[in-house]
């Protein structure tokens, strides 16, 4: 168990209006897990006037932003939540990963140009665009570079993404957005092919420091759609320095340094941002005339879809101290299954579709590694 306030309540809390029943009771169980581990007590419901000057641990479903948000919850620093907080809402998005399309006619307020040019190196090339005008201008630029992919800068596990070749196209995506649909961001850049998607995290929880890397599976949904699978992380106790030091290939150390500098220039461009969750989705591919791409796809500074297997891998080092490096997985399948023993359910039940998914994660059989 870890070492914490016992009289600390967990809460989990929907940020999101429109959030999904199935999002809501994934979060609700990851919040209840990691209260399990911490040996605190867990609430589903923002706490009564009974609990009034009860310290909370929050589990948000989104990246708190705003300093009003933050008042509301009793959120100041890291340790008070599972996830992060940025300024304004469209910085915990994908839109600061890329740059402004020249002459914007719409920039949001605290968009902050040096850190977008400051990470193009470690990015794929592309642009963000705020409005309908932008999107038409940026994309059929673009176009003459090849195929690009359209992304919602809110959107999550690859929902909502588009791949356009030509103008036809371009217009037949952009139909169906609406200037709201445009708050924060879209995004527009080279498609790649032969892609393999990682992740590299650090989570820090009252006395516990892991750092991570790992690789995403895709799956496809009863519609057709390429969606996210899950994924498969190799765990470090303690920072980055830790995971740097094992025996890895060439293409993930890549993958990790750009992580870390993609990080690092966040911190030092927006000094209010903390969290205490920070996970970033890394892509390497070829493009359109072959050549070979890494690069940061965006940050997730909030609880996510690898979230299982980061607790899974905590419960893991709490109960074996001795313990310092172990493989964990999270899973989101569409089909109903036995599971393993050890197999830790998060969720079973219908999408937003009506088509059953399956949600867990676990941790792989171990040796103790010193």
């Amino acid at each position: 168990m870890i070492t914490a306030d016992s009289s600390r309540l967990v809460v989990a809390c929907s940020l999101e209006p429109d959030a999904h029943p199935a999002d809501v009771q994934t979060n609700q169980a990851l919040a209840r897990w990691l209260a399990d581990i911490q040996g605190l007590e867990f609430s589903a419901e923002l706490p009564g006037q009974g609990s009034a000057g009860r310290s909370i641990y929050w589990v948000p479903d989104a990246t708190v932003a705003g300093r009003a948000q933050a008042a509301r919850l009793g959120v100041h620093g890291p340790l008070d939540l599972f996830g992060g907080y940025v300024e304004r809402e469209f910085q915990g998005g994908k839109a600061i990963v890329h740059p402004l399309f020249e002459r914007p006619t719409l920039t949001p307020k605290g968009w902050n140009d040096t850190f977008a040019r400051r990470v193009q190196p470690l990015v794929l090339d592309g642009n963000s665009v705020f409005c309908h005008n932008d999107a038409v201008r940026c994309a059929s630029a673009r176009l003459k570079r090849g195929p690009q992919r359209l992304k919602p800068a809110g959107g999550r596990g690859g929902m909502g993404q588009q791949v356009i070749s030509d103008i036809d196209e371009l217009a037949d995506a952009l139909r169906h957005l609406e200037e709201p649909d445009y708050r924060l961001g879209l995004v527009i850049e080279d498609d790649l092919q032969e892609v393999r998607t990682h992740s590299v995290g650090q989570v820090m929880i009252t006395g516990v420091l892991l750092s991570y890397h790992g690789i995403q599976q895709q799956t496809r949904n009863p519609r057709g759609e390429l969606v996210y699978g899950g994924s498969d992380l190799l765990v470090v106790r303690g920072d980055f320095d830790g995971l740097l030091s094992l025996d890895l290939v060439a293409p993930v150390r890549e993958t990790i340094q750009q992580a870390l500098l993609f990080d690092r220039a966040a911190h030092q461009s927006f000094p209010q941002f903390y969290a205490s969750r920070r996970n970033y989705d890394l892509v390497q591919g070829t493009d359109i005339r072959g050549r070979p791409c890494s690069g940061v796809l965006e940050q997730s500074w909030r609880i996510g879809g690898a979230s299982g297997a980061e607790l899974a891998a905590l419960e893991a080092f709490v109960a074996e101290p001795a313990l310092c490096v172990i493989r964990a997985a999270s899973f989101e399948i569409f089909e109903d299954k036995p599971l393993p023993d050890n197999a830790h359910v998060l969720y079973r039940g219908p999408d937003p579709h009506g088509d059953l998914v399956l949600k867990y994660a676990m941790v792989e059989p171990h040796e103790l590694q010193r």
